[in-house]
C-alpha cells in the first residue's frame, strides 16, 4: 500500500511539474506578468526541474536539518546568483555548472550520500548560484527584478517541495531503492546535458 501511495503521489508531482504556461519573452513591466515569467522560468527547463527536484529528494534522503537547510540554502543563494545575472555580471561556465549540478545531485541520491552539513550546504549553494544567474540573465529588460525574482524563487521552492514529498514517501523499504534508482536516472540525464 505504501508503494501504491508513493506511485499516486509521484504521478501527481510529475503532473504538476509538467504543467507550465507559455514562456513570455517580454513582460510589459506589469508586476503580475513579471511574477508569471519568473515562476515559469525554472519550470520551463528540464535542467532546472531535475536539479531542483533532486535537491528536495536528497534533502529528504539525508533527513534531519538538511530537510529544510538544503532547500533554503538553494533558494537564498540562487537569489544572489540571480542578482549577478540581473546586473550583467558574467559568471563563467554557467551552463556547465547547471548540467553538472544535475549529474552530481543525481549521483548523491543514487549513492544515498550523507555529506557533513557544511559541505552539503556549500555544494547546494554553489549549484544554486549557476541556476540563479541563468534566471537573472534571462529576465526581460523591462521586467521588475523583484517580482520576477519572487516568481522564480517560489517555483524553485515548489520544485524542492515536490522532491521532498516524493523523497519522504520513498525513504524506506523497496521504495528507497526506487529513490536511489531515480538518482541514477537524474545522473544519466545530467551526463546527457553535459555532452549535449
Amino acid at each position: 500500500m505504501r508503494l501504491a501511495s508513493f506511485g499516486n503521489h509521484g504521478l501527481l508531482a510529475l503532473a504538476l511539474l509538467a504543467t507550465s504556461g507559455v514562456a513570455q519573452a517580454h513582460t510589459s513591466g506589469l508586476p503580475h506578468l513579471d511574477f508569471t515569467a519568473g515562476l515559469d522560468h525554472p519550470i520551463g527547463g528540464l535542467d532546472h526541474v531535475l536539479a531542483m527536484v533532486a535537491v528536495g529528494l536528497w534533502a529528504a534522503q539525508v533527513g534531519g536539518r538538511a530537510l529544510w537547510l538544503a532547500p533554503l540554502t538553494f533558494v537564498l543563494t540562487m537569489a544572489a546568483g540571480g542578482a549577478l545575472g540581473f546586473l550583467g555580471i558574467q559568471l563563467p561556465l554557467v551552463e556547465l555548472g547547471i548540467a553538472g549540478s544535475v549529474l552530481i545531485l543525481g549521483v548523491l541520491i543514487m549513492l544515498a550520500s550523507r555529506l557533513p552539513p557544511a559541505a552539503s550546504m556549500a555544494l547546494v549553494g554553489a549549484f544554486a548560484v549557476f541556476h540563479g544567474h541563468a534566471h537573472g540573465a534571462e529576465m526581460a529588460a523591462e521586467a521588475s527584478a523583484l517580482w520576477y525574482s519572487l516568481g522564480f524563487m517560489l517555483a524553485t521552492a515548489l520544485l524542492h517541495g515536490a522532491g521532498i514529498g516524493i523523497g519522504l514517501l520513498a525513504r524506506r523499504g523497496a521504495a528507497a531503492q526506487w529513490l536511489r534508482l531515480s538518482g541514477g536516472a537524474i545522473a544519466v540525464a545530467g551526463a546527457a546535458l553535459l555532452v549535449g
